[in-house]
């Protein structure tokens, strides 16, 4: 049975064009279309579509404040359609912690070279969130509650970052990290989060945490990267499947956010503790240096021979040569199989790695990719991964 899907737009142009792209897979099939975001807010709770498509910039309500409310009244997979200008970029930023899933450039020219190559990938990202309908989408938005999502704030600018205190759980406010007496003391509450596997932490020492994800990306990281401590004794780098207009106002926006520091990287940065370093969109990032003293290369890829730019399997193959065993990686939602021999060649100098559940997922690719191959020793729930990394860099 096909996946339904109702096409909002306000452009009747754009509208058949999304329609026809879609309707020529059988396994979907578009069953209305809505032409601003009143209309889409009645139609998905009264056609109850699988996904939802939708343009930001519409009249009477635009896209963000729909997926407010559809959100709130019958919970769809939305996939986003954007511009890919920094004003688009905190647009789409603002769809996502409202909760829609996933986005695409509103030109397919800038996402393909060809009309069937576009085409064809809008399918694809459309039938990848399509899985999450349903039962599955209703858990899916219970893990990733309002607490995970951003919290945009009025007078942050994208490319201008703001340290703002950052509003948490009362679990995580009860919690005392990092003691500095003793490794860390975690509290009861933060303790019921951890799997039993690791109730104890193995004893390795770390030297980075190392992440990569994709489609899902954002709001995973977000929920990762706020609930640690401005202290946290690691530097991180990101490697996020994303344009490079869109990674600066997200670094800025996760900045604004966490208590440690959140960037994007820059060719020649010097890895500190408490820092994270997103790669730039478009860019690889790679560590270069010595263990006690690694700083980050940025460079253009022009090339073709790279499908993904950034590429967590770059990175996390540099890491690799740099930091041998003495990493943490983790691979978090996202389409396909980027980040798998990057994780391998971690795996074999003794890293640790970590792939996020399939039921915390938006797209259960690049982590059941390294679960299957058998390189991560464990699979955690986007709720278990925080207070997992605290437990297990905390070690006496």
């Amino acid at each position: 049975m096909a996946y339904k899907v109702l096409v909002v737009d306000d452009s009747s142009f754009f509208r058949r064009r999304v329609t026809d792209i879609l309707n020529n897979d059988p396994k979907l099939t578009v069953i209305d279309v809505a032409v601003n975001g009143i209309d889409a807010v009645e139609k998905a709770k009264t056609l109850k579509p699988d996904v939802i498509t939708m343009d930001i910039e519409m009249p009477l309500l635009n896209g963000i404040e729909a997926v407010k409310q559809i959100m709130a009244n019958s919970p769809t997979a939305i996939l986003m359609f954007s511009s890919l200008t920094h004003q688009g970029a905190k647009a789409t930023l603002d769809a996502l912690d409202a909760g829609a899933l996933d986005f695409l450039p509103k030109k397919f020219n800038e996402i393909a070279k060809t009309t069937e190559d576009a085409g064809a990938l809008l399918r694809q990202r459309v039938l990848q969130i399509a899985r999450k309908s349903g039962v599955g989408m209703r858990k899916l938005q219970s893990t990733l509650s309002s607490e995970s999502r951003f919290s945009p704030q009025k007078h942050v600018s994208p490319l201008q970052p703001i340290k703002r205190p950052v509003t948490l759980t009362s679990a995580l406010q009860k919690r005392t990290l990092l003691d500095s007496k003793t490794s860390s003391i975690l509290s009861k509450e933060i303790i019921k989060e951890i799997p039993k596997q690791l109730k104890r932490s193995s004893g390795k020492k770390y030297k980075l945490l190392a992440i990569g994800t994709s489609t899902g990306g954002p709001v995973a990281l977000q929920k990762i990267l706020t609930q640690l401590p401005a202290d946290f004794p690691l530097p991180i780098i990101l490697v996020q499947h994303m344009p490079a207009t869109f990674t600066h106002a997200f670094a800025n926006r996760l900045n604004s956010l966490c208590k440690i520091s959140v960037k994007e990287a820059s060719d020649g940065d010097i890895l500190k503790p408490g820092c994270a370093y997103l790669a730039p969109g478009g860019c690889q990032m790679i560590l270069d240096g010595t263990e006690s003293h690694a700083k980050l290369k940025v460079l253009e890829d022009t090339s073709t021979r790279i499908a993904f730019k950034p590429s967590v399997d770059v990175s996390f193959g540099s890491a690799a040569k740099i930091y041998k065993g003495s990493v943490l990686g983790i691979i978090l939602t996202g389409m396909g199989s980027d980040g798998k021999e990057g994780a391998r060649m971690l795996k074999n100098t003794g890293a640790t790695i970590w792939a996020q559940d399939e039921e915390s997922c938006v797209v259960y690719g690049m982590p059941q990719a390294v679960a299957k191959a058998g390189i991560s020793e464990l699979s955690l729930s986007i709720n278990e991964i925080t207070p997992s990394i605290l437990k297990e860099i905390a070690h006496g």
